[in-house]
C-alpha cells in the first residue's frame, strides 16, 4: 500500500534541503521497496504571498490525510511586517495545533567525525546522544490571554499566559518514559517549580506518573536554568529530557550547538494514535530558513535527511532503513565531506546538492 507523504518546503533554504529529502525518498522507493507518493503544498511566507495566509485550509486537510508531513523552514525578513496572525510562523503553529502534534522529539547526537566542530571540547561531547522531548501544543505559546494592551500615557502591557493541565503533562511524560525504556532508561524532567505554579504542577504530575507506571525508569528533576548550565558543563549525563514548550524550544537549541551545527539536527512532532493505530506526524530540521544563504546552494541538508530517518523509524516502522540512512550520513562525514556550517580544516567543502549526492552514493555502497 502506497505511503502518502506531503512536503511543505516553506521559505528560504527550505525548498533546497527538502529537494534532497525527496531524492532520498526516491532512492528508498527504488532500492528498499518503500513505495511512497510525494505531493507538495505551500506554507509560511510563500503561502502568504500566494494566498494571504500562512497556511490554507486545504493544506491542513491534506496534512491530516498524509501518512507523514515534511517541513523545510518558514519565515524571513521579507515578511516582518505582515499581520501577526498571518506571519509565516503561524502556518507552522497551526499545523502543530490542528494535527494535535503534542510531542516534539529533538535528538542531539554528536557524530564522531564532528566532535571537533562542537563549541565544546571533544572530551565533553564525544559520544553525546540526548533525546529532548518537548511538549508542543500547550504552554505559553498557546495560552490565553495573549495580548498587548494600551494603558494610556504611552504605556503598553504585553501578556502571554503559561497554562498546563494534568492530562497534557502526563501524556508528554509518558512519551518520554516510553522512549527512555528503549534507550538509557533515564529521564530528566525540567521545569521552574521554584517560581512558576505551572512548574509545580508539572513536577507533581511527572513524579506521580512515574511512581504509578514507570518506576523502573530512573527519574531526575531539574530546574530549567540549571539544565541549561549542565548541558554546557556535562551534557553526557542526560539520556531523555522532558520539558514544556518554552523551555524545550530553548534547551533543544542549546543542545544543537553541542553537536556542531543546527544544520545537523532533525526533529519529529507526533500526535496520539487513532483507533487504527495511526499517528499524525510532522518532520522538520531544527534550523531556520537562513535567508542569507537561500538560493546559494550552500545549505546543509543533513538535518532534513535525518528527519526522514526519524520518519522511517517512528511513522513507518522501518528501523533497519533508518539505521542505513544514519550510517550513510556517518560515512559521508567520516570521509571528510562538509557543508560550510560544519567546515573544518583539511576537509572537503561541498554544497547542498553535492552533500545529497554523497549520501545517495553512501546508501548505494552500504546497501550493496
Amino acid at each position: 500500500m502506497s505511503k502518502n507523504i506531503l512536503i511543505v518546503a516553506g521559505d528560504g533554504i527550505g525548498p533546497e534541503v527538502m529537494g534532497e529529502v525527496k531524492r532520498v525518498i526516491g532512492w528508498y522507493n527504488d532500492n528498499r521497496k518503500f513505495d511512497a507518493v510525494v505531493s507538495h503544498e505551500l506554507v509560511g511566507g510563500c503561502c502568504y504571498d500566494a494566498h494571504g495566509v500562512a497556511v490554507t485550509d486545504e493544506t491542513i486537510e491534506k496534512a491530516k490525510a498524509a501518512d507523514a508531513v515534511f517541513l523545510g523552514a518558514v519565515g524571513g525578513p521579507k515578511w516582518d511586517k505582515v499581520p501577526y496572525e498571518a506571519r509565516p510562523e503561524a502556518g507552522l503553529l497551526r499545523l502543530r495545533k490542528d494535527l494535535e502534534l503534542f510531542a516534539n522529539l529533538r535528538p542531539a547526537l554528536c557524530f564522531a567525525a564532528l566532535a571537533d566542530a562542537s563549541s565544546l571540547k571533544r572530551e565533553i561531547v564525544e559520544g553525546l546522544d540526548i533525546m529532548i522531548v518537548r511538549e508542543l501544543t500547550g504552554g505559553v505559546y498557546f495560552g490565553e490571554p495573549k495580548e498587548i494592551t494600551d494603558l494610556g500615557n504611552g504605556e503598553r502591557r504585553a501578556v502571554d499566559t503559561q497554562v498546563y493541565t494534568t492530562s497534557e503533562i502526563r501524556r508528554i511524560a509518558a512519551v518520554a518514559f516510553d522512549l527512555a525504556r528503549k534507550r538509557g532508561n533515564r529521564v530528566t524532567s525540567v521545569e521552574k517549580r521554584n517560581v512558576m505554579k505551572s512548574g509545580v504542577l508539572w513536577h507533581e504530575e511527572v513524579v506521580k506518573l512515574h511512581d504509578e507506571q514507570f518506576s523502573d525508569v530512573k527519574l531526575d528533576n531539574m530546574l530549567a536554568d540549571n539544565c541549561g548550565m549542565q548541558l554546557a558543563k556535562n551534557p553526557r549525563q542526560f539520556d531523555v529530557i522532558v520539558t514544556d514548550n518554552l523551555f524545550g524550544d530553548m534547551l533543544s537549541d542549546v543542545a544543537a550547538m553541542l553537536t556542531g551545527s543546527l544544520g545537523m539536527l532533525p526533529s519529529a512532532s507526533l500526535g496520539a494514535k487513532d483507533a487504527n493505530g495511526k499517528t499524525k506526524s510532522l518532520y522538520e530540521p531544527v534550523h531556520g530558513s537562513a535567508p542569507d544563504i537561500a538560493g546559494t546552494g550552500a545549505a546543509n541538508p543533513i538535518a532534513s535527511i535525518l528527519s526522514f530517518a526519524m520518519a522511517l523509524r517512528y511513522t513507518f516502522d522501518r528501523g533497519a532503513c533508518a539505521d542505513l540512512l544514519e550510517k550513510a550520513v556517518d560515512k559521508v562525514l567520516a570521509d571528510g565531506y562538509r557543508t560550510a556550517d560544519i567546515m573544518q580544516a583539511g576537509k572537503t567543502r561541498i554544497g547542498t546538492k553535492e552533500m545529497g549526492d554523497q549520501i545517495l552514493k553512501a546508501l548505494g555502497e552500504l546497501n550493496a
